[in-house]
């Protein structure tokens, strides 16, 4: 199941939703800001990052700023406190599922949660059409 985790305020966070939706994908939203991530949810995020709270922090947001510490030195428990304490930490939107994570939104990079079989299937027919559009070109050149 895809999760979109995001805000109300976040134009990212709604391109995301419409683009979930154009692709006729079944996702669970949450406002973030109202209804904080658990520990088991932040666990679940930071598994699938890269480089750790690095990739999920806002550093540029208002609140991050008046921090005087670095997150990498807090342990997990203190990460989480400081997070549900201030949701606005996290980049948004948080794409992901059981495998994938997405950190803010790219529309290139969102296509990775389209299943494997409806990728397939759209290139096959997309490999199609081209084709016969050459063959009609071809035809009448």
């Amino acid at each position: 199941m895809i999760k979109l985790y995001g805000s109300a305020s976040c134009n990212s966070c709604r391109k995301a939703k419409a683009w979930l939706e154009e692709q006729g994908l079944t996702f669970e939203e949450r406002n973030i800001i109202t209804d904080p991530l658990t520990k088991r949810e932040l666990k679940e995020i930071l598994a699938l990052t890269e480089t750790g709270t690095e990739e999920i922090i806002a550093t540029r947001s208002k609140v991050y700023n008046k921090f005087s510490f670095d997150f990498n030195d807090l342990s997990f428990n203190e990460l989480v406190e400081v997070i549900q304490e201030n949701p606005s930490l996290l980049k948004r939107p948080i794409v992901m599922n059981e495998t994938k994570l997405q950190i803010g939104f790219n529309e290139d990079e969102i296509h990775q949660f389209i299943p494997r079989e409806v990728r397939k299937l759209n290139s096959k027919r997309m490999t199609e059409t081209l084709f016969y559009m050459d063959l009609e070109n071809q035809r009448f050149a």
